[in-house]
């Protein structure tokens, strides 16, 4: 006969830890265990962290950083990105992937440029304007480089906040009004210390209390985890989406690519026929990448990266 453990569950806590009582903690242990960042430094300025945000979304830092200090020694000021063709920007970016973050951030120089006098402006609501940026770039950008008051939710940070302050597993698969209330009602009061808590818990999340395989004996607030002290139930909520890439659309796209990269010419269509063996999800492929303007077909049958 199977036992049955009659151990009681730790409760639920009714309602969110005291904002208070994670500042310090988290705020202690970014101060200790901080990456070393070069977008984190003073000299990176707010173009740098502007640069570093549209390389990080869906990107691991690995394999940012040889491509954020190419980036930024070409381009050290939006000027110098927004006065070359937008092809250029999809060249260097590489194999980072989704590369119309490539063309997102041309623009986004391009505006800056002709806007803002070359200048990354501080105004959230400015930034939130720009080609190219969203709820949370424009929040990470006022944050980072300017010591503003935002809420920033990526995807650890929200992650951090589900597990600690709601006590589940994952955070919805998208950003709800309940997070963003939850995240303004966690931010500290005045701006430095807000802009240092946006940095610190997403450090956290990406750090110890990561989507897999957490580390609770290193984090600072585990004592105070709603989640953990729940008895870490597992998620119910929908099927997380996973990430695939061997046999997709997106493999085919970046293999076309690669070879529109590192040719300074036209290239015609007989050679790109060669990366993909099936050639109906190679022309869909390829017609997509014409579609978001990574891609311009010219006479003859051949292609290039975009000039305009």
């Amino acid at each position: 006969m199977t036992s049955i453990d009659a151990s009681p569950t730790p409760p639920v806590p009714e309602a969110p830890v005291p904002a208070a009582e994670l500042h310090g903690p988290v705020l202690a242990w970014f101060d200790q265990h901080a990456r070393d960042l070069p977008w984190r430094r003073p000299e990176a300025g707010a173009w740098g962290v502007m640069v570093s945000e549209f390389m990080l979304q869906q990107t691991p830092v690995v394999r940012v950083l040889p491509v954020y200090e190419q980036w930024l020694a070409r381009w050290p000021r939006p000027a110098d990105l927004a006065a070359e063709a937008p092809g250029e920007a999809v060249r260097a970016w590489g194999r980072l992937g989704y590369p119309r973050r490539a063309l997102r951030l041309h623009a986004a120089a391009v505006a800056i440029t002709e806007r803002h006098r070359g200048d990354v402006p501080a105004d959230h609501a400015q930034l939130l304007a720009l080609p190219g940026i969203g709820e949370y770039t424009a929040a990470a950008v006022a944050s980072f480089a300017y010591g503003q008051r935002h809420a920033v939710l990526d995807t650890n940070v929200r992650r951090v906040f589900a597990r600690a302050a709601t006590g589940v597993q994952y955070p919805p698969n998208a950003t709800t009004a309940a997070e963003r209330r939850l995240a303004r009602a966690l931010l500290p009061a005045d701006e430095a210390t807000a802009s240092r808590w946006a940095a610190a818990s997403m450090e956290l999340g990406a750090l110890v209390c990561t989507a897999k395989n957490e580390d609770c004996g290193r984090c600072p607030i585990a004592g105070k985890c709603a989640w953990r002290l729940a008895g870490k139930p597992a998620h119910d909520g929908p099927p997380r989406r996973g990430q695939t890439y061997a046999g997709t659309d997106r493999q085919v796209r970046g293999r076309l690519l690669a070879v529109l990269r590192e040719s300074p010419d036209p290239v015609p269509q007989a050679d790109l026929d060669l990366v993909w063996d099936e050639p109906v999800q190679r022309a869909r492929a390829l017609d997509g990448l014409v579609s978001d303007g990574l891609v311009e077909p010219l006479d003859g049958g051949r292609y290039r990266l975009p000039t305009s």
